[in-house]
């Protein structure tokens, strides 16, 4: 059965709202932190948080806008992002904050941890892997892009693995390039996976509903880059 319970912090200046799902039982277990979509940490990513939990796993749905924001508003939700991609340390911040408040709970065992990110939240945690957080695994699923040193890269510590849709506009054949070079030239052990006929926020099954080009939901996508996940957490955490 698993136990959820909202977890305040402090980061960027405000009081972020977390939420912490953990396993039945007492004992020690790998921890997860898991990164939202670009529009906050709502109803979906709760529900991916907790099957994540399901499998063992302690997990913290992490907040990056604060107060546990969730916009509707998509002006609204492009200028917080605006904020958050031209300031790397700013992120790598929030970051480190949602991982200190994870490694908080006395039931995750400090050396196994991971990062999951969604859309802009896989930039999210890409960028605190880069700050040399002591992640085994972080994982992409429909990764965002934003500025970033390409050589900070070489202090990943852990596993990479990003799932990215062939008809996602918002990491085209260039971009993708430009990560491969990145993650090949640091040293990482890495995966890009290219899941041909996705595009972006292949995960979410409210995607379609958006009406906006390039994004919709993909469920052979989604059970794939699942099973993709699980089957890193398995090999890192053993």
């Amino acid at each position: 059965m698993v136990t959820k319970e909202p977890v305040l912090y402090q980061a960027d200046g405000v009081e972020m709202r977390g939420q912490l799902f953990l396993p039945e039982g007492d004992g020690r277990c790998p921890g997860v932190l898991l990164a939202h979509e670009a529009n906050g940490l709502d109803q979906r990513q709760l529900e991916r948080a907790s099957a994540l939990c399901e499998l063992g796993y302690a997990v913290l749905a992490m907040d990056y806008h604060g107060g546990g924001r969730v916009y509707s508003d998509r002006d609204e939700m492009m200028a917080r992002l605006g904020q958050l991609a031209t300031d790397v340390d700013r992120m790598r911040a929030i970051g480190l904050a949602a991982l200190e408040a994870l490694l908080a709970e006395p039931r995750v065992d400090r050396d196994r941890t991971a990062a999951i990110g969604h859309c802009f939240g896989a930039v999210m945690v890409m960028e605190l892997a880069r700050s040399g957080a002591d992640l085994k695994a972080v994982v992409g699923l429909h990764p965002g892009w934003a500025d970033h040193d390409p050589a900070t890269t070489r202090h990943v510590r852990g596993k990479v693995l990003m799932c990215i849709g062939a008809e996602d506009p918002l990491m085209p054949p260039e971009l993708r390039r430009s990560l491969e070079d990145e993650l090949r030239a640091s040293g990482t052990d890495w995966q890009v996976h290219v899941h041909g006929g996705a595009a972006h926020s292949f995960s979410n099954p409210d995607a379609s509903s958006f009406g906006m080009p390039g994004v919709a939901y993909d469920e052979r996508t989604d059970r794939r880059t699942w099973r993709a996940m699980l089957g890193l957490f398995d090999e890192v955490f053993g």
